[in-house]
């Protein structure tokens, strides 16, 4: 099994979780299949631990990915990295599948020359943003990294630190009201993909915001939103033609 090539023209792609078509989500092998493929980002997902550290997944919880009914932000970091994952067949025989760390993936993304696309799960207070962006720029990276969430204060508490940033909100909402929104504070846009036509496009455009969106797995709809001029594309799947 591959990834699917489309013609994206000049949409950049961002691989969700990694390679996560392929691999176990926002696991180290799931970077590096998106870092030896021609993805210009990899995504992923930052939750805090209860003892202060940071570790990368989804749901919030491991029962899917691992069986484990156990809230990340309810456990150690020690604990949630040594739990193996599921393996893409249902079975815990690969011992590298396990959470990912920030630095891991920081490292990743630096030596493939990929965007990291850092999706902000938990509601960070304004010490943890500044440790992550710590964190981040202790790999002389952080101009390699866009930031995004749903939590709209946490887009707000990274600007505040570091107003250079690029910061992109996650939402299904592309309405003017929301483009004036973040056209006032400076932010780009991270949108579900049905949110979107190319007048939409085009009126982000004109307000000066860049358009992410999410999560496509559908050739036909990918190359319809590149043909409108969307500026990024996030898939489990897809991968630009050279």
């Amino acid at each position: 099994m591959n990834t699917m090539k489309i013609n994206a023209g000049k949409t950049l792609m961002v691989a969700h979780r990694g390679v996560s078509g392929l691999e176990r989500e926002n696991t180290v092998a799931a970077f590096l299949a998106a870092g030896n493929r021609s993805y210009y980002g990899i995504e992923t997902d930052i939750y805090r631990t209860n003892d202060g550290n940071f570790i990368l997944n989804h749901d919030g919880n491991l029962q899917r990915i691992a069986g484990e009914n156990l809230k990340v932000e309810e456990a150690s970091y020690e604990t949630l990295r040594r739990i193996t994952l599921y393996d893409m067949d249902g079975t815990k025989r690969r011992v590298d599948l396990h959470l990912a760390s920030l630095e891991e993936y920081i490292s990743i993304c630096k030596r493939y020359e990929k965007v990291a696309v850092l999706e902000l799960k938990s509601g960070f207070t304004d010490e943890e943003i500044a440790e992550i962006v710590r964190r981040i720029e202790s790999f002389d990276y952080l101009a390699g990294v866009t930031f995004i969430s749903f939590n709209y204060d946490n887009l707000l508490k990274v600007r505040a630190i570091r107003p250079e940033a690029v910061c992109q909100f996650l939402t299904g909402d592309a309405s003017d009201e929301m483009i004036a929104r973040l056209a006032g504070d400076r932010l780009d846009l991270d949108v579900y993909h049905e949110a979107l036509t190319e007048e939409r496009i085009a009126a982000l455009h004109a307000a000066g915001i860049r358009v992410n969106c999410w999560t496509v797995d559908s050739k036909e709809r990918a190359e319809a939103l590149a043909s409108w001029g969307v500026d990024y594309i996030t898939s489990n799947i897809l991968e630009a033609q050279a």
